[in-house]
């Protein structure tokens, strides 16, 4: 304790004496040295030079705890002595405040210093197990420099996928035009007094320009961008007008754009841009280190995806969930399964039900692994990505798991990557030699504000998801409807409700209400002897919007009432987005709808027929209409 020792020839900085020949502790003063730099010597009792210079201190005091050796003379031993020492770092100086100021914390942490001073070989083993040889804090340089180079290809997959579709989706001669959809918003504005609010409102920059060339315009930009992203030059800028063009287009998209993995990839993006150096060319020396607070943003989205997965499964009351029976016609009814999707049904049912369990294990028990020391990270980042490779082999869901991919690469550090990828692969990062900066030092005030709304927002979705309805949060909840609009702090969860049967709209044109030809779509089930096709990271947005409407009536899709127009209008931008035209020449004069029970021939009857699929008939979906003449 302090004045206990004195010394009569104090350092000229403070000098931490620690035993030398422990393992344990020789850790952790590693890690202490990264936190203090230069501001304390650290030297190991063994040193000769200690006894001499420091007689006052008897030999037994060294082994049996850490010595600090202020500059006025004190001697701090053990927890003290840990706390002043940290202290020189003035990010760490509330430890040493609630020492001083609270006697039960300095009891309980001399206490639990003198435990681990005791059973030094025991937590030595248990240090090694949870952080390995480093428990330094590590650099994440190049784990940002592998995270940001795959959330460029998502990015570049995302708006490829559009680029292709958007004038069959909402161009002019599309299924919702955009220009219209805009031109009516700009009338209700005008109606209301509605000035620039309306950009708050309606996020788009459609404002300015709602042509097809424009929409093509910004998918253009986006690809562009994005390859400049994965390329590495000017990543901030990069990414601030990636999310400015994706909302934008994920705003005027309604239908076709309304997906968990668009708001997934919007939250991610908006991060990232706080997360990404501020060089404008790669290969920067002068890289900062990534901002610790928004990696552990980014780790707590991944905590909300994940989490909010597994919770929605039990809470929806779902029977097929509890029962664990959910998996055992999953593969068949999901909405564009692959034909590996079509072997995985062939599972037995305790083979089902055990990768039921499996799901919710890593569901609801692998996302509190993100907070665990770095080798206990490391299991839950392993877990994590292989569940999402099990889901891309045997599921069609555009991105989605590609970037929960790789958000799973930021719980890696660059000590664990070097070992990954080898040495002699570092010339290859523009980070050079690591050097420790607090993250403090190089964000500016504003982001630690958007850093808190963002946290606030986010924690709210996920307490909201587990039921809490506390008139605590509610800050919290006005801060998440305030940023509904731009759709970057999103609650998760897919399959909540399991469908349990696979419904198909057939979509058919006649010319004289008695002769009926089907049009094919590329990738839905329509054909029986059609193979299953994997399309992902693509996602051809009119057959996934074709799988919600057959949960529904046509009455409750509109859009596909306007699609069933486009078809008789015989509109060659969303006829584009079909496999197949029955109708070459001229449109039909008549459009109808027929629902079918589609699901998997099993391995006795598939050798027999050669298809994939087997259906039966279910009713009229939407009776025969025509063009007004």
């Amino acid at each position: 304790m302090t004045g206990k020792i004195r010394v009569a020839k104090p350092p000229s900085r403070p000098l931490m004496v620690y035993d030398g020949d422990c393992g344990f502790c020789k850790l952790w003063i590693a890690r202490w040295q990264q936190l203090t730099g230069e501001l304390v010597e650290y030297v190991p009792s063994s040193d000769a030079r200690v006894a001499e210079q420091f007689p006052e201190i008897p030999r037994q005091a060294f082994d049996s705890a850490v010595q600090l050796i202020d500059v006025d003379g004190a001697v701090y031993s053990g927890a003290e002595a840990v706390f002043y020492t940290l202290a020189q770092n003035r990010f760490w100086q509330w430890p040493l405040r609630f020492y001083q100021a609270l006697p039960i914390f300095a009891a309980v942490t001399e206490w639990a210093y003198g435990l681990v001073a005791g059973n030094r070989p025991l937590f030595s083993a248990i240090t090694r197990l949870c952080w390995g040889r480093h428990v330094e804090p590590p650099s994440h340089y190049l784990v940002r420099w592998i995270f940001l180079r795959g959330l460029g290809l998502v990015y570049l997959f995302a708006f490829l996928s559009l680029w292709m579709q958007v004038d069959g989706l909402i161009g002019h001669n599309g299924i919702l035009p955009t220009d219209q959809f805009m031109s009516a918003m700009k009338q209700q504005c005008h109606d209301q007094g509605i000035g620039l609010k309306r950009f708050y409102y309606l996020p788009t920059l459609c404002w300015f320009d709602s042509s097809d060339r424009f929409l093509q315009f910004q998918c253009a930009a986006g690809v562009v961008l994005s390859v400049l992203l994965v390329v590495g030059i000017a990543p901030v800028p990069c990414l601030a007008l990636l999310w400015i063009f994706f909302l934008s287009l994920i705003t005027v998209g309604r239908d076709f754009l309304g997906f968990q993995w668009d708001n997934l990839l919007l939250e991610t993006g908006l991060l990232a841009v706080f997360f990404a150096p501020l060089q404008l060319l790669p290969r920067s020396s002068k890289e900062r280190p990534p901002s610790r607070l928004f990696l552990w943003l980014l780790r707590f989205l991944l905590f909300k995806l994940m989490f909010s997965s597994g919770c929605v499964k039990l809470l929806s009351g779902d029977p097929n969930w509890r029962n664990l029976s959910a998996l055992t016609f999953h593969y068949q009814t999901q909405p564009l399964p692959p034909w590996t999707a079509w072997f995985a049904n062939q599972f037995p049912v305790w083979f089902q039900k055990f990768s039921c369990v499996a799901t919710f294990a890593i569901e609801l028990g692998a996302p509190f692994l993100i907070f665990a020391p770095r080798r206990v990270r490391f299991i839950g980042a392993a877990l994590l990505a292989w569940f999402q490779i099990l889901i891309i082999l045997t599921g069609n869901y555009a991105y989605f798991n590609w970037l929960s991919f790789a958000l799973c690469v930021l719980l890696l550090d660059d000590f664990v990557v070097e070992k990954i990828i080898g040495r002699n692969w570092r010339f290859a990062f523009p980070c050079g030699k690591v050097r420790r900066t607090r993250f403090l030092w190089c964000v500016f005030p504003f982001q630690i504000v958007v850093a808190l709304v963002i946290f606030a927002a986010s924690f709210f979705m996920v307490a909201y998801t587990v039921g809490s309805r506390s008139p605590l949060l509610k800050p919290a909840a006005y801060l998440a409807e305030k940023l509904t609009p731009f759709r970057s702090i999103d609650s998760y969860g897919l399959f909540a409700v399991m469908t349990t049967q696979r419904n198909e709209i057939i979509v058919e044109g006649s010319n004289d209400g008695t002769n009926w030809l089907a049009y094919e779509f590329k990738y839905k089930p329509g054909d029986l002897n059609r193979r299953p096709v994997f399309i992902a990271p693509f996602q051809p947005r009119l057959d996934w919007q074709m799988w919600f409407a057959a949960l529904g009536t046509y009455q409750q899709n509109p859009w596909f009432q306007n699609f069933c127009v486009r078809l008789l209008q015989g509109s060659p931008e969303v006829l584009a987005l079909l496999a197949k035209n029955p109708f070459p020449q001229h449109p039909p004069k008549f459009i109808s709808a027929q629902l079918y029970n589609y699901h998997f021939t099993t391995h006795d009857n598939e050798g027999a027929s050669h298809a994939w699929w087997q259906r039966e008939f279910l009713g009229e979906y939407m009776p025969a209409v025509s063009l007004r003449e």
